[in-house]
């Protein structure tokens, strides 16, 4: 993320809706893609802002698939609800473990990771064993939504026979395959 500081944000946007109006029309488009594929670290995904600050932050092409701000906010309501009934591993390593075993519902990863590399096997492991995954924006509220105080990159929802979580789980890994279609 990449902070920069605005001295007279309305000289430079006028308004930043229409900023966040362009990206979006930028995005139904698809020209969004194209751009960030001539420069991926230049080119904003998204901005926030405060009154003297605007926040732009880019996120890494190979995060694919990226929820959307809605399924992020469900996949982390769902891993909230994951983390109290014990059916949460959290970490690169543990959702490996998960995946191998073959007792993993769904994998989320961070896509703001730093180097991305270092999940970057995952979505390989969870393609060959047919387990749905996703890319979250923030490291950090992925770490809040797993319950702990430190960020994390990745988790796994694991299978539980009887749990009461079966059809939330169902409906999330039906959104998260369409957005891989």
């Amino acid at each position: 993320m990449l902070e920069i500081a605005i001295v007279g944000l309305e000289e430079v946007v006028p308004e930043l809706e229409e900023a966040k109006d362009v990206i979006r029309e930028l995005r139904s488009e698809g020209l969004m893609e194209i751009l960030m594929r001539l420069n991926p670290n230049s080119f904003p995904t998204s901005i926030s802002s405060s009154p003297t600050t605007m926040t732009v932050e880019a996120v890494n092409p190979k995060a694919y698939p990226l929820a959307d701000a809605q399924l992020a906010i469900t996949i982390m309501d769902l891993i909230q609800q994951a983390a109290n009934y014990k059916q949460l591993k959290k970490g690169a390593n543990e959702a490996t473990k998960t995946l191998n075993r073959g007792i993993s519902e769904f994998v989320v990863m961070a896509a703001d990771t730093e180097p991305l590399e270092i999940l970057l096997h995952l979505p390989l492991l969870a393609e060959d064993k047919n387990v749905p995954y996703v890319f979250v924006p923030s490291k950090q509220a992925l770490g809040r939504a797993c319950g702990v105080t430190r960020p994390v990159i990745a988790c796994s929802v694991t299978s539980n026979e009887g749990s009461q979580l079966k059809s939330q789980i169902q409906q999330l890994k039906d959104a998260i395959e369409k957005l891989l279609i």
